[in-house]
């Protein structure tokens, strides 16, 4: 991606197109059942034969999206989700819809791909990635509002998806054509925080895979544990898609203040207790009330998660990996909860699902604390050695306002790479510290004499 960063509703379209299958596949899955004569878990089978391949999209494109510019693979994106999308949509038979809905799949995770490594191209991805959400969830809501009233059967969530993505067609243009050749981002190397990455990468696959394994049950708790009726469900998950909203809103305007560490690990515990209460529920207070505090609190979460991904490379490759790894704990979510549900019953099933996300908590925060999520305090930024930047800041005399303030959230490092034959012409005298004896000149006293 380019080093200056563009507009952020580009990348926000973007990502909405992609995003929003993962958002309908309760619908889809739904209908495959209802209407093509699926069991259960047959349709479960092919919602998750599109969300992994999705996730392939993206795990073959990290790293990639910068070299062949953003603008091409997005709209190749967008193509497979009209294609793919449209012909599930109008095919009659299984075999078909089922094709249509991996290649549909593809483009969605390719469409992905290119937005989060946008996103993670922004100065501020966390908030570009706060936009995201708001947008698909918003885009999704209004679908869960208007689709249940129009009929269609299969065919109409796969359409919806399609037009969304034709929709989005015109946005592309705006994510420019060909990557920048400038030195600020190596073409090439290695993954930076390889094993904080990892770890993210390996965390959002089992977070994603206990919220999906609820959400994949969450209607049969309802009816099934607490007797109620698909009306009384149905106004509960309005309500509590409502309360995402809030909660994106909310982590927008909360940005970075508390850093990442923070809304990371407390939000994942209150998680982790909604997701016992939801599932061992008696009544309808607290079956609404889990459903909804869970749905308030998740967006939050995954929005500081993506915008901690994106952190750790400015290329996006780690945010296009982490994005892949939680589409296969999408994919692989309702079948876990079925499993389990089967096999230790409902108040089981949340007991071990919250348990699993309590323990995912851990090492998630601890990347987050590592890689920058705490706010920038006297003595705090020892991360790759030196002194701490701030208590420099205060013994040195430096100029006022050149400073961050504390509690300000630390600043980006930016590598400046200097060609090898100039290198060798410079040695390490001919480099002084600047400061306030020489002026600024000072730093380029000893490189003018070529």
């Amino acid at each position: 991606m380019s080093s200056r960063p563009r507009a952020a509703w580009p990348l926000v379209a973007v990502f909405t197109a992609g995003y929003l299958a993962a958002y309908l596949l309760p619908t889809i899955v739904g209908r495959l059942s209802v209407y093509l004569g699926l069991s259960t878990a047959q349709a479960g089978l092919v919602g998750s034969a599109l969300l992994l391949s999705s996730a392939s999209a993206g795990f073959s494109l990290a790293g990639r999206v910068e070299a062949y510019g953003p603008c091409r693979p997005a709209r190749v994106g967008l193509i497979l989700c009209v294609v793919g999308y449209g012909c599930a949509a109008l095919a009659g038979t299984v075999p078909l819809v089922i094709a249509g809905a991996v290649v549909g799949g593809f483009g969605s995770g390719t469409a992905t791909a290119v937005a989060a490594a946008g996103i993670a191209a922004q100065s501020d991805p966390h908030r570009t990635s706060s936009l995201g959400l708001l947008s698909v969830s918003a885009t999704a809501g209004a679908l869960y509002l208007t689709v249940p009233h129009l009929g269609g059967g299969h065919r109409l969530p796969f359409a919806s998806i399609a037009l969304v993505a034709l929709l989005v067609w015109p946005a592309t243009s705006r994510l420019g054509g060909s990557a920048a050749s400038g030195p600020s981002v190596p073409s090439a190397g290695r993954l930076p925080h390889r094993r904080s990455g990892l770890v993210l990468a390996g965390g959002m696959l089992v977070w994603s895979m206990a919220q999906n394994a609820l959400w994949g049950v969450s209607s049969r708790i309802g009816v099934d544990q607490v007797g109620l009726s698909e009306v009384t469900i149905g106004a509960v998950f309005a309500a509590a898609l409502g309360a995402g909203l809030l909660g994106v809103m909310g982590a927008g305007v909360l940005g970075s203040k508390l850093g990442r560490a923070v809304p990371i690990g407390v939000g994942t515990a209150v998680i982790a207790g909604s997701i016992v209460l939801s599932s061992s529920a008696g009544s309808l207070g607290s079956f609404a009330t889990g459903e909804i505090l869970w749905n308030t609190v998740y967006p939050v979460v995954l929005s500081y998660l993506i915008g901690l991904a994106a952190s750790l490379d400015v290329r996006g490759r780690w945010a296009v990996l982490a994005g892949s790894a939680s589409s296969v704990g999408v994919a692989c979510g309702p079948v876990l909860g079925s499993v389990l549900s089967e096999e230790a019953g409902f108040p089981g099933m949340g007991l071990v699902l919250g348990a699993a996300t309590l323990l995912v908590a851990l090492p998630v925060t601890a990347v987050a604390l590592h890689v920058g999520g705490r706010p920038l305090v006297p003595g705090s930024v020892r991360r790759r050695g030196g002194a701490p930047a701030a208590l420099l800041a205060v013994t040195t005399g430096a100029v006022p306002g050149a400073v961050p303030k504390v509690g300000a959230p630390e600043q980006a490092v930016t590598e400046i790479s200097i060609p090898a034959l100039r290198r060798r012409r410079l040695g390490r005298n001919a480099f002084r510290t600047a400061g306030p004896e020489g002026g600024q000149s000072n730093a380029y006293a000893s490189t003018s004499d070529r």
